[in-house]
């Protein structure tokens, strides 16, 4: 049941982000699709995964895991370091953003 409670909460996270990276990405004019935003999200997460296991936590591992991150979504979406950066700060606003809003539309509990 816990695995199963883990996977669905990591789907929910993948959604969630996959339609900010969408977002972001289209507010810059991008013409990849929603499956693009999906595997961005989606490699992120293990970007973020495989650093944090092999270099923990901190900030030289979300310095290095961001690079990273930053290489991916550049690729991705075939854009540069600098159109790449920008994205990524819009991505984590919306994302900080949500992170206020969703957890409070359930209403308490």
């Amino acid at each position: 049941m816990i695995v199963l409670e883990a996977l669905i909460g990591f789907l929910i996270s993948l959604i969630i982000s996959s339609i900010i990276i969408y977002i972001a990405a289209k507010l810059f004019g991008e013409k990849e699709g929603f499956g693009t935003a999906i595997l961005t999200a989606l490699v992120g997460a293990i970007i973020f995964s495989l650093t944090s296991y092999f270099i923990g936590i901190g900030w030289v591992a979300a310095l290095i895991g961001g690079i990273a991150w930053l290489i991916a979504l550049g690729s991705l979406y075939k854009i540069g370091w600098i159109k790449s950066f920008v994205i990524a700060v819009v991505i984590w606003i919306f994302a900080i953003i949500v992170s206020l809003i969703l957890p409070t539309i359930a209403g308490p509990l």
